[in-house]
């Protein structure tokens, strides 16, 4: 696949896909960057409880703002012609951060469906500063540090096995986690087409399939312990002695708006896992097509999930409401 295109060659076709590429990054960062302010100014307003489930949003939105920021905003600039071509150094710096970014915002997503269920598990709210000091739980800072530090550490090889191209480079392997074409010219190096491929199966099990998987694991968790207990709120109503959940009606919308993301990360990033593998593993008549539904698929979860969390989240629905009214 050609690192760069001209605008003369453009078919029909290319801008029609270009237009909704470039609508769906313009939403991602202007959602995300919603979410980050409005949820961010309650935590910040917000002096007495603080919860940890505002603290673990603005992280996966922050997480995805800087993949669109860093990586889909400069894939816009090279489709509307902007050639820019970095030197070796700067490309392994900057293939480093893409594969970091990229890796951090699954784990972030995980994170989310994660905790909730064990918040569901222990009976209680997801409430934090329960010794009446601000701040969130040690235990929640711990785990999103472990996020983005291990997931640094994951990038490492992107550091080292990258170099720089021209405008006439292709792409002999792609990671999802990485750019689906030669971005800036940056391109991966490996010493050897096996080790590409070694790295690219251990990065497609380890680093996409089971967060996937772990995560379909603990939404279904938490949707199968709010049946359970909505069970025994219905036997509370004849005995006072059964254990409830407070605020059962609340988690279960969570669960609705946690589930509803789940799916659509799966969809996204399942689609992006398929097309290319595909480039890596067969490279049938289908691999053009494929790559641009890589693309597509790459920034629909970014896009899209800010208007899922309005859906769930009081103080989104509110601002959006707002908007709205000031437009309208």
């Amino acid at each position: 696949m050609a690192a760069q295109g001209k605008a003369s060659e453009r078919t029909p076709s290319s801008v029609f896909y270009i237009a909704i590429y470039v609508l769906l990054v313009m939403l991602g960062n202007a959602g995300n960057a919603t979410v980050i302010g409005v949820v961010g100014e309650g935590l910040l307003r917000d002096t007495g409880a603080i919860r940890s489930a505002d603290v673990i949003l603005v992280n996966m939105a922050f997480s995805n703002l800087m993949v669109s920021l860093v990586r889909n905003t400069l894939l816009v600039m090279s489709d509307m012609g902007v050639e820019v071509f970095l030197n070796r150094n700067w490309c392994r710096f900057m293939m480093g951060v893409w594969v970091w970014l990229r890796s951090a915002n699954v784990w972030s997503t995980f994170f989310l469906s994660a905790f909730h269920f064990q918040t569901l598990r222990r009976l209680a709210p997801a409430v934090t500063n329960v010794h009446g000091h601000p701040g969130p739980p040690k235990s929640l800072i711990f785990g999103l540090s472990l996020i983005w530090s291990l997931n640094l550490i994951y990038s490492i090889p992107a550091f080292i096995f990258s170099k720089n191209g021209d405008e006439n480079s292709t792409e002999t392997l792609m990671l999802v986690s990485s750019t689906t074409r030669p971005l800036l010219g940056c391109i991966w190096d490996f010493p050897s087409a096996y080790s590409g491929l070694v790295f690219a199966t251990s990065s497609m099990v380890i680093h996409e399939s089971i967060p996937i998987f772990l995560m379909s694991v603990t939404n279904l968790g938490s949707l199968f312990t709010l049946y359970t207990h909505g069970h025994r709120r219905r036997a509370a109503n004849k005995s006072q002695d059964a254990p409830v959940i407070s605020g059962i009606p609340a988690e279960q919308r969570a669960a609705k708006v946690i589930f509803a993301l789940n799916i659509l990360f799966i969809s996204s990033w399942g689609g992006s896992i398929i097309s290319v593998n595909y480039f890596n593993y067969n490279r049938g008549p289908s691999t053009q097509f494929l790559l641009i539904v890589a693309r597509i698929t790459n920034i629909t979860f970014i896009a899209l999930s800010p208007i899922v969390l309005a859906v769930g989240h009081r103080r989104l629905r509110a601002f959006i409401k707002s908007v709205l009214s000031c437009i309208v």
